[in-house]
């Protein structure tokens, strides 16, 4: 659970973030925090992540530090791997270098006592194509799907024996507008939980291709 509260802020955005991989609501303090939260809610080998994990002491009277995330990664071949991260924009890091200078270094070496890492996240890292993609997916996450139309969708998917296009799929299974806005959000939440496989980093429209896992 978080270490710090994070205050309301009239120069920025916060607000909370619904994590179905965490199983509760997180606090964030910048639009560029949460669209990492986003990437990291989809990331399959993320098993699970911390907002304001961790107070660090201060050397030398200095103030704690709170970094932004503890992100813990699936163990693999390569063993555990665990990252302290923090979440600033690249304009940031420039202009209070000095005073972020210290806070950073701290965090490196509290991350290193444990066998973690301390990684820095940046604009870069948190805005990439696929994140619009995973913005429209995730409000699709909670919708409660329809057994014969998501049984509808896999025979369609099945009998094509490969890459079908959004387009091509409803014009096989709907014979009008009505059944099509009936059968999206199935077919979007099947998207969404990765129960059907789309090429995320190119933009979702009616020729995005579905396929199979």
């Amino acid at each position: 659970m978080p270490v710090r509260k994070i205050p309301k802020n009239y120069l920025g955005v916060t607000g909370s973030f619904a994590s179905r991989k965490n199983g509760r609501m997180m606090g964030f303090e910048s639009l560029l925090e949460r669209d990492y939260m986003i990437l990291l809610e989809f990331d399959d080998e993320v098993e699970s992540f911390e907002e304001q994990p961790v107070r660090i002491p201060g050397n030398k009277g200095a103030a704690a530090y709170v970094p932004d995330l503890l992100i813990h990664y699936k163990p693999s071949h390569q063993g555990e791997r665990t990252v302290l991260a923090e979440v600033k924009h690249t304009s940031d890091l420039a202009k209070n270098q000095e005073r972020y200078a210290p806070k950073f270094e701290r965090a490196k070496e509290y991350a290193q006592e444990r066998g973690w890492e301390f990684n820095i996240i940046t604009e870069q890292d948190s805005r990439p194509a696929r994140l619009q993609a995973l913005k429209f997916l995730r409000e699709y996450f909670h919708v409660e799907a329809n057994v014969k139309q998501v049984q509808r969708i896999f025979s369609a998917l099945n009998a094509s024996g490969g890459d079908l296009p959004v387009d091509e799929l409803l014009s096989n299974l709907c014979s009008g507008d009505m059944e099509r806005l009936t059968l999206v959000p199935t077919l979007w939440h099947l998207v969404a939980t990765k129960q059907i496989m789309i090429d995320y980093d190119k933009p979702i429209d009616d020729k995005t291709c579905l396929s199979l896992p």
